[in-house]
């Protein structure tokens, strides 16, 4: 299952449709518990639940047992997670979670573009150590195994140049410079372009994004505005490699979320799923969730990476597989800075980027 993704955003356009809340009763708590049964049965009505919790919010106290029933019941879905989090906290709140005017949001969307596209002039070159856990399952089961551990070393310069460099696998150092490998040469799953280059591809104009607006939510004590966003494969230009035998290259579009500092419009996570796949091409599925969050670089701050979980589907044979990449972003410095192989990096990443919140 060798195979390597590298997967490109963009997003962005005027284009955008306000999510209207129907005037509904609240979900009672039986009704809630219901549907949380039927989500059991057929996961394929998540959906739905979560709709119903945006669309009426909920009538009942979000307690540890209810929130313990939601874990096992929706094999711990994220996203109904969070939905009913912001949902108890609109409850308690609702001025607080309110969500803004279309008109609002729009100039919240065109703030988040202009600060980002500025940030992305005054970023530096830096380095930064990846720790990497690769993992892979059959596909749609979840039960992943360890794979390897990797930690890459990684150089950007503020031109967009990013030099991935293996410092570490399996705790197995690299000691000669020479007998570094990048990235790619390992084999196996990877991912680049998580720093700026993401962001400043997906606040170009020229992408004709849908967005709509469809919640709030709090990430890292933030409150947040959620948007989803869809982008055609013509203006997204995702590029997918899938590397083995012999290798093949998709060019895809894309549908995700983003969520936006209601305060000062920074993107503090992007999930993205790649869309319009060609059918007759290796990879079925590919996603990516990135957190962000602001580092350190020579005395001066900057909103970088911090965690990313890039999962890839691929067929082999008659049998889909899924691997899984846990990456954190660790010890931002500017370029020219050594990076070291320290003790915490034989431990292995296990969160995933929508648990840190």
């Amino acid at each position: 299952m060798k195979k390597i993704v590298s997967v490109i955003l963009i997003l962005f356009s005027a284009s955008f449709v306000f999510a209207q809340t129907a005037q509904q009763k609240p979900l009672t708590q039986a009704e809630y518990v219901k549907m949380l049964y039927d989500v059991q049965k057929n996961p394929g009505k998540k959906d739905e639940l979560i709709e119903a919790i945006r669309r009426r919010g909920i009538a009942f106290e979000l307690t540890d047992g209810l929130r313990s029933l939601t874990t096992s019941k929706s094999r711990s879905d994220a996203d109904l997670r969070r939905t009913l989090e912001e949902a108890a906290r609109r409850k308690e709140n609702p001025t607080g979670a309110k969500l803004p005017s279309e008109k609002e949001a729009l100039e919240i969307l065109s703030k988040t573009r202009e600060a980002t596209l500025t940030a992305v002039e005054e970023m530096p070159d830096f380095v930064v150590k990846q720790q990497i856990a690769r993992s892979a399952a059959f596909a749609g089961t979840n039960n992943f195994r360890n794979l390897d551990r990797l930690v890459v070393a990684v150089s950007y310069r503020a031109s967009g140049q990013e030099d991935y460099k293996i410092l570490s696998r399996n705790g197995i150092l690299e000691t000669s410079p020479k007998s570094k490998q990048s990235y790619e040469e390992v084999g196996g799953t990877s991912s680049t372009g998580e720093f700026v280059t993401v962001l400043a591809k997906i606040f170009k104009p020229d992408s004709d994004t849908k967005f709509e607006l469809v919640d709030s939510d709090v990430i890292r004590t933030r409150r947040a505005l959620v948007f989803d966003y869809a982008v055609e494969r013509d203006k997204a230009k995702q590029i997918i490699i899938a590397s083995g035998a012999f290798d093949d290259t998709a060019i895809t579009g894309m549908k995700g979320r983003v969520w936006i500092d209601r305060e000062n419009f920074r993107v503090l996570r992007v999930e993205s799923t790649a869309t319009e796949i060609p059918d007759g091409f290796r990879v079925r599925a590919a996603s990516r969730t990135i957190d962000y969050d602001w580092v350190t670089i020579a005395d001066e701050k900057y909103l970088l990476p911090t965690l990313s979980d890039v999962r890839l589907t691929s067929r082999e044979n008659r049998q889909m597989f899924e691997t899984r990449n846990v990456i954190r972003f660790k010890e931002y410095q500017k370029f020219g800075s050594e990076v070291k192989i320290l003790d915490d990096d034989e431990e292995v990443p296990q969160e995933k980027p929508n648990q840190k919140d």
